[in-house]
């Protein structure tokens, strides 16, 4: 079956995404560039695990565990932890000590271990405990509002925040979103001119350089090595 992949929005303003998956005859997936951050637990072989995964600037491979299932949290934009320093952990990860299938350490205090379907109240408690902070300027920014502070403060504070300039977030959004639309079959001239490439080869260094396929290749496709997590969303205001 390879990666089965299931996902939703949340109406929580810190969490973009809940996900979860399993894997089944599948060892490699190409890992999409995205923007988030993530809290991902999984279980392989009867044990638990958990990590912090980080933004990923561009598309690469990376293994899958076989027969493993996974569950994951991705964070809004703007939305950090600030003892784990989102701006460390672009292409990288933070494991989780000390992962039971019921109950994990988090900052010094025992909790349990979230589902897909209880993830907000999961991410309601580290708020309130001052695990999760948010920069307000950052979604504002995002959803089209002026900023109130300089350039030069604006590119700092997105850095410390995402871990990714808002160019780089731009360009990511832009990316995935071409790849959606050719999944549904939409012509790569369309989608060219829909989202603002200057022409059909600038779609194509975009889309592999950040989805890692090419325009032909996402209208076919491949069950060996599937997609990671790909979804509609809005794009983020022009920087």
């Amino acid at each position: 079956m390879g990666l089965v992949i299931e996902s939703r929005p949340s109406e929580l303003a810190y969490v973009e995404r809940v996900w979860r998956s399993r894997s089944e005859d599948v060892r490699r997936m190409m890992s999409v560039a995205t923007s988030h951050w993530e809290l991902v637990f999984w279980e392989h072989r009867g044990e638990a695990q958990a990590a912090v995964l980080g933004p990923e600037a561009k598309a690469s491979p990376a293994p899958v565990p076989e027969d493993s299932v996974f569950f994951g949290i991705s964070f809004a934009l703007g939305t950090s932890m600030p003892h784990i320093p989102v701006s460390r952990l672009v292409g990288g990860s933070a494991e989780i000590p000390d992962v039971t299938k019921r109950s994990l350490w988090l900052k010094g205090s025992a909790w349990h271990v979230p589902d897909y379907d209880n993830a907000e109240a999961f991410v309601r408690r580290m708020v309130r405990e001052g695990i999760v902070d948010v920069d307000p300027v950052v979604p504002a920014v995002l959803g089209g509002a002026g900023p109130d502070v300089s350039e030069r403060t604006l590119q700092r504070r997105f850095v410390a925040a995402t871990g990714l300039t808002q160019g780089a977030i731009r360009q990511i959004h832009r990316a995935r979103q071409a790849a959606v639309l050719i999944q549904e079959g939409v012509p790569a001239q369309e989608v060219t001119h829909r989202l603002g490439y200057f022409d059909q080869p600038h779609l194509a260094r975009s889309l592999k350089r950040y989805v890692g396929r090419t325009a032909t290749q996402l209208s076919v496709p491949d069950t060996t090595e599937p997609l990671s997590l790909l979804y509609k969303t809005s794009l983020p205001a022009p920087d």
